[in-house]
């Protein structure tokens, strides 16, 4: 099997999945109880909090535990936009993610919803980003790497932009795709999301990230755990297995890397050099070192999907969110990508677990592949 879906999810790493058991199993106790063996459950927990705020070069106290980076993404636009006076203008990226997206067309009839466009390489385009944002501006949300596309946008710039030309808005950053695979700052942002199963972690856990001070009324009420900001029991099997996985990949961060963006390089290379064969995207020694988007003509995306899944190799034709959904890529759309390119476009996503030598073989198949589709397709 050649897996080449990481960004939908992550093998879950045998230490993330043994420190979940250890927290169902010997460890279960509800962290919130009294009793010496719940207490050591909390401490646990707080440790799994200050790692993840450090590695974000925040406070402890500024990370919230969800379920996930959907309920993130959620938590972050409506529970700061609750916490404002009045409305304005919400702000978001042409390509944001359905749980950034969705969310924000819903608030379009309380708010002037916007959305600022991207290059041909879908990265956000600063000077109309500067045009859009008004004085009465709320929130500004950008995503940090586009989920289908690798681009990375430059957020430091973004914030200081945000700050500059309406200092009482926030800026949300969806970093579920970018989390560990580019560097990050929590000082250059107000809320960031992640979410565990995107770096080898167990489904079901996530964090955001809250810069201390900022108003915001959270999201689930309850019994008041994650600082009165989001309620339920606390997930500690699911915490735990993030904090391994977290351990993990800083431990090797940088030989994770270089192997993801030697795997893109190294199937951009093979593919890039067969006849009708499109980049969607950042070029492949620059972007996210591990979303590679390239259209192949001739063929349909979905068609090939299915083909090399005959093989036991797995990709994917972009957002995992949007896989059942039929119509035009929304993404790609807003990156003047259409047509043809667009209907054979297949999204590779690397992880720390895939070699140079799949990447040749992956090649070899969708080179055979493409010639006998392309045959039938002309018939």
């Amino acid at each position: 099997m050649i897996y080449l879906d990481n960004s939908a999810t992550t093998r879950t790493l045998t230490a993330a999945a043994e420190a979940a058991r250890q927290y169902m199993d010997e460890n279960f106790f509800n962290p919130a109880a009294a009793y010496a063996p719940a207490v050591e459950s909390e401490r646990a927990v707080n440790g799994a909090r200050a790692r993840l705020a450090d590695a974000m070069h925040a406070g402890a106290d500024e990370i919230i535990f969800t379920s996930g980076g959907t309920e993130s993404n959620n938590m972050a636009i409506r529970g700061s936009l609750g916490a404002m006076r009045g409305r304005g203008r919400i702000i978001m990226s042409a390509v944001e993610h359905p749980s950034v997206f969705e969310v924000m067309r819903n608030l379009s009839a309380e708010y002037n919803v916007v959305e600022a466009g991207v290059d041909k390489e879908g990265r956000v385009d600063l000077g109309g980003l500067s045009q859009l944002i008004t004085p009465n501006t709320r929130l500004v949300s950008i995503m940090q790497v586009n989920n289908e596309t690798g681009a990375v946008n430059d957020i430091p710039a973004i914030y200081k932009l945000v700050k500059r030309m309406a200092p009482g808005a926030l800026l949300h950053v969806d970093g579920v795709q970018g989390f560990l695979k580019v560097p990050f700052d929590a000082r250059n942002c107000d809320f960031y999301t992640i979410s565990g199963h995107k770096f080898h972690g167990p489904k079901g856990v996530g964090a955001l990230f809250v810069r201390k001070g900022t108003r915001f009324l959270g999201g689930q009420i309850g019994g008041g755990q994650e600082h009165n900001l989001r309620s339920g029991t606390t997930n500690t099997p699911g915490i735990m297995g993030m904090d391994a996985a977290l351990q993990y990949y800083l431990a090797n961060q940088q030989a994770i890397w270089q192997n993801m963006r030697a795997c893109k390089v190294r199937l951009a290379g093979n593919l890039l050099s067969l006849p009708d064969v499109f980049l969607n995207g950042p070029a492949p020694e620059s972007g996210a070192p591990h979303i590679l988007n390239l259209s192949f003509l001739g063929v349909r995306g979905e068609v090939l999907l299915h083909a090399l899944e005959e093989k036991r190799i797995y990709v994917s034709t972009g957002s995992a969110c949007s896989a059942h959904k039929k119509g035009k890529n929304r993404i790609l759309n807003a990156m003047g990508v259409t047509g043809e390119r667009q209907e054979g476009a297949i999204r590779f996503s690397f992880s720390a677990f895939n070699t140079p030598a799949e990447m040749d073989e992956a090649a070899s198949a969708i080179a055979e592949l493409l010639g006998m589709l392309r045959r039938f397709k002309r018939r």
